[in-house]
């Protein structure tokens, strides 16, 4: 074997590792998406998602105008009639989409960061630091995670930074419990073993090969979460301890109307409805991630693609 081959061997043989790595999420949310559930999941979500991005930018009144009387019936001026103080509910809703959907991803983001991380330093270094963090989690787990929520939000006021940490702490000791079960797993295989006795620091380790080998249930905990976000931070408003007035937030509308349900039904009916279809939308897309990533319902011929697109090739066709 010549001196040119046997160089080329290790980064011939190196680089479909790293691709997949790279490429493994993307291969899987495409499965996910290409499947019949995925494909209904993301088709509701992609609804009620444009209408929170393009709405603020075709209501055809301000979401804080007086237009008319309270509870006003749909005209041919206001389409979905008028809410308790007067103001349009086709433009409030167009409106109230958006901050609602940036505080859910805040705080999704937030939580899910914590925990996962809290998650696989406790899996990896295990002994007292685990012990310590499955306390912590166990200690957060013990209360409910809208009583939790509301106990955060009720000490300093439902300022909107606070919505985000009170519902993104309910979020972690949850992500943390499976993402450590998930790591547990990992951290056991040859290739950690092999990495840690090249005295490689523990930090690369965990950034370079746990990380990317748990990207899948990372991303179904992260959906599910999303999901969990919008219906506790919906909560919140409707209680008065979210997103607070004049804010058009679609949960502050529910409890704003209440009152008016018998007069004008559908400032409660249409964002209740788009509520319902994002967290119904999200859940089923990240259902369809879940089962492709463990090959159920995966459609025919969907391992060879994601072979394919994982590796960049076929696998026999490799040296």
């Amino acid at each position: 074997m010549s001196t040119e081959t046997v160089g080329q061997r290790p980064s011939a043989g190196h680089r479909p590792v790293a691709r997949l790595r790279r490429r493994e999420w993307l291969a899987v949310l495409g499965a996910a998406a290409r499947s019949r559930r995925g494909k209904i999941g993301l088709s509701v979500a992609a609804i009620v998602l444009l209408v929170a991005v393009i709405g603020p930018f075709v209501a055809p009144y301000s979401s804080t105008e007086f237009v008319s009387g309270t509870f006003e019936p749909p005209s041919s001026h206001y389409w979905l009639g008028t809410e308790v103080l007067g103001r349009d509910v086709l433009s409030r809703v167009l409106d109230g989409g958006w901050l609602l959907l940036a505080v859910s991803a805040a705080a999704t983001v937030l939580g899910v960061t914590v925990g996962a991380l809290a998650g696989i330093m406790a899996a990896y270094y295990r002994g007292w630091r685990d012990g310590l963090i499955m306390r912590i989690v166990d200690i957060l787990l013990a209360f409910p995670a809208i009583v939790f929520a509301l106990l955060l939000v009720s000490i300093a006021g439902p300022k909107i930074w606070l919505v985000v940490v009170a519902v993104a702490a309910t979020h972690a000791p949850q992500v943390a419990r499976v993402m450590r079960s998930s790591a547990l797993d990992i951290c056991e295989k040859d290739f950690v073993k092999a990495v840690e006795l090249n005295r490689i620091p523990s930090r690369k380790i965990i950034q370079g090969e746990l990380l990317p080998n748990l990207v899948t249930p990372l991303m179904v905990e992260t959906g599910l979460r999303m999901t969990w976000s919008i219906v506790i931070i919906a909560g919140l408003s409707f209680i008065g301890f979210g997103l607070q007035p004049p804010a058009p937030s679609w949960g502050l509308m529910l409890n704003e109307n209440r009152i008016g349900l018998v007069s004008n039904p559908w400032c409660m009916i249409v964002p209740a409805a788009l509520i319902a279809l994002l967290t119904i939308g999200l859940n089923t897309f990240t259902d369809a991630v879940a089962r492709v990533s463990i090959g159920v319902e995966r459609p025919v011929g969907e391992e060879v693609f994601l072979e394919e697109r994982l590796i960049g090739r076929p696998l026999d066709s490799l040296d």
